[in-house]
């Protein structure tokens, strides 16, 4: 997958595509990422990237032509089988577990990180093939919110992780449904015990245990 960033501040994904198991993913060519500078698509000499908004207003508003541009430059149009636009938008679906496994066998993404005050309308409306938020709050941009959904959807992608079974069964696979608790060695410390049914080899008490473990406390 090629996953392409469009940020005012890419110096924001430095440590991002050095660290854990997503620089390792770049690094080792599985997931191909490239930051790109909104800044360098501005329009005029001073490469102007927002204005005033129409009818008044607090702040600044990111202008459409320069994310028209850089999508233009990366040969991205809205509503490409196989690709995918997304605007970061407080105002956005829900981002998701679902949703990182429908964008898995994507070709190509491009995230459009939004600031200030919020991005020209026509963006949303002619650019994009969706809006998207990763919870009920305001960031002071969008660039918090790529980074969860490119940790999210890289580490879902073949090779990514050493362990192919890693992603099976994790919180949020099924809506409603968490994780399972994990212990390992010691057994016992400061007077806290592992489960004894965990150390039974008993498979079909180990699984069930497990499996209520996964519920959200309201359904248990």
């Amino acid at each position: 997958m090629t996953i392409d960033i469009l940020t005012l501040f890419p110096e924001y994904f430095d440590s991002l595509l050095q660290t854990s198991i997503l620089g390792k993913a770049v690094a080792t060519e599985k997931v191909d990422l490239y930051v790109h500078g909104l800044r360098q698509f501005g329009v005029g000499k001073h490469k102007l990237t927002d204005d005033r908004p129409y009818g008044g207003g607090p702040g600044m508003v990111m202008m459409i032509e320069p994310i028209d541009a850089a999508l233009s430059h990366l040969g991205y149009a809205q509503g490409t089988p196989n690709e995918k636009i997304i605007l970061t938008s407080a105002k956005g679906e829900l981002f998701t577990q679902d949703t990182a496994r429908e964008w898995q066998p994507l070709e190509r993404i491009a995230f459009i990180c939004g600031h200030y005050e919020g991005v020209d309308e026509r963006v949303a409306q002619h650019l994009v093939d969706a809006e998207i938020r990763i919870g009920d709050y305001v960031l002071t941009g969008g660039e918090p919110a790529v980074a969860v959904m490119v940790d999210a959807l890289s580490r879902l992608q073949p090779g990514v992780l050493g362990n192919e079974n890693s992603t099976v069964g994790e919180s949020h696979d099924t809506p409603g449904e968490l994780g399972h608790g994990q212990y390992t060695r010691p057994a016992e410390y400061n007077g806290w015990r592992v489960p004894e049914i965990l150390q039974s080899g008993d498979h079909r008490a180990i699984a069930e245990f497990r499996h209520n473990q996964h519920l959200f406390p309201e359904e248990k």
